[in-house]
């Protein structure tokens, strides 16, 4: 007897906000878990036209909707205007054109089975899913990153508090509507649960981000493509304390930026900033006006390349300002095990990447804004540098991620988590 193939897949509506190309991290692990799960769901993707720089292509100008094909993921892309890192204003046009744009793609991709949303832009990825799930007649999953306003009140982005207990009515009311609300890490599932008091609380499920542990492994130091990245930022026999990825407000920055500076005179270190953000250009400014000659700033890399910067580095930053635990987990950290490269954590006791960090031992960690202790560990790492307990960090760190942070173990799990939904 011929067994019959199944084709009917259930169909996956994703808001996604930001896709390949654009270089966002959510947008790369958007990507992958799309990809991975093609075998068991027909896709559609909602994104805005490549514009996470802020910049948009001339070929995507010309029209409100982009239909493309990618790897197998249909996706529909919005056109929104032009925007400015540092302008308040700019981004906000630009993201209520994404959130107006997609509600009116909804309708464009016919009858859907399962949405799913991310926590991006904040409150309104959450409201898209709502959306996409009252016109759908669909299930909905809400996959939170980063919970705000929770998020908006560490930093202090703002203070307004009309404006921060509006924001948390509607989150609250978004995950209360979705039938899973899945969370990145071990701290966000206690402030899920404190977001209602530990009564009625949605149902939820915890699930870490994880590297294409294939796409981002370790290189040795004669690499001709590491060789060539080191050479093409001037960082060839030095020591290179490398941070990689957004160059945010949730990461306290500027004043680690203080203490690199009472490193200025070692010439054999580089403290490399890899990366776009909203506070580039003040950190650019603190290094002219402090000649701090040993810090370098780099641009984001291409995907296919970000293998060959993060194997550059001898030590890879992973921080968050104080006020962060339970709110986001800086991904960053797989790429660093990836690349099998240790870690200078400063981080909240209790937060998910932290307790990776202390469980592996794969690197050295602190508390934000203990900066005395900050500059102790650098002076540490510098001692220790070309011996092999840094290898060894490095080393625990990859075996700890091929174990549990690899891409098929989390695309697996959620996988059984949509489906139950």
């Amino acid at each position: 007897m011929i067994e019959k193939v199944k084709t009917d897949k259930k169909k996956l509506l994703i808001y996604a906000h930001y896709y390949i190309p654009d270089v966002a991290s959510t947008g790369q692990i958007l990507r992958e878990l799309a990809e991975g799960m093609i075998d068991e769901f027909d896709i559609t993707i909602v994104c805005v036209v490549p514009s996470y720089t802020g910049k948009v292509a001339d070929e995507y100008k010309k029209k409100m909707f982009y239909k493309e094909e990618i790897n197998g993921v249909n996706v529909i892309r919005i056109r929104v205007p032009e925007f400015s890192k540092i302008n308040k204003l700019s981004r906000v046009k630009n993201i209520l054109s994404y959130f107006i744009g997609a509600m009116i793609a909804t309708f464009k991709v016919g009858k859907m089975d399962y949405v799913y949303s991310i926590s991006q832009p904040p409150i309104l990825g959450g409201l898209l899913g709502v959306w996409g799930k009252w016109m759908k007649r669909a299930k909905y999953i809400y996959n939170i990153h980063d919970f705000n306003p929770e998020q908006t009140m560490a930093v202090g982005y703002s203070k307004n508090t009309l404006i921060l207990n509006t924001m948390m009515r509607i989150d609250k009311f978004s995950c209360k509507q979705a039938d899973k609300v899945i969370i990145v890490g071990r701290d966000m599932v206690e402030t899920l649960k404190g977001r209602f008091n530990y009564r009625r609380v949605p149902n939820h499920a915890f699930i870490n981000n994880w590297i294409d542990e294939k796409e981002i492994h370790p290189l040795s130091g004669d690499n001709e493509k590491v060789i060539a990245f080191k050479e093409k930022y001037g960082l060839i026999d030095k020591f290179i304390i490398m941070y990689s990825g957004n160059l945010g407000l949730y990461y306290d920055l500027e004043n680690l930026m203080k203490v690199i500076e009472k490193f200025k005179d070692r010439e054999d270190v580089v403290f490399a900033f890899v990366g776009e953000g909203s506070i580039r250009n003040k950190l650019v400014h603190y290094k002219e006006k402090h000649n701090l000659d040993n810090v370098s700033f780099i641009p984001y890399q291409d995907k296919s390349d970000l293998i060959y910067s993060l194997n550059a580095a001898d030590i890879h930053w992973c921080v968050s300002a104080k006020g962060i635990k339970g709110v986001s987990v800086p991904s960053k950290l797989y790429g660093i095990c990836g690349a099998q490269r240790p870690v200078l954590a400063v981080l909240e006791p209790g937060a998910e990447a932290r307790l990776i960090i202390e469980e592996t031992q794969c690197g050295y960690v602190t508390d934000p804004e203990n900066y005395e202790e900050v500059e102790a560990i650098l002076n540490k790492l510098l001692k220790e540098k070309g011996t092999s307990n840094l290898d060894k960090m490095g080393e625990r760190g990859r075996a700890y991620l091929e174990k549990n942070l690899t891409k098929d173990v989390s695309i697996q799990k959620y996988i059984k988590e949509i489906k139950s939904s």
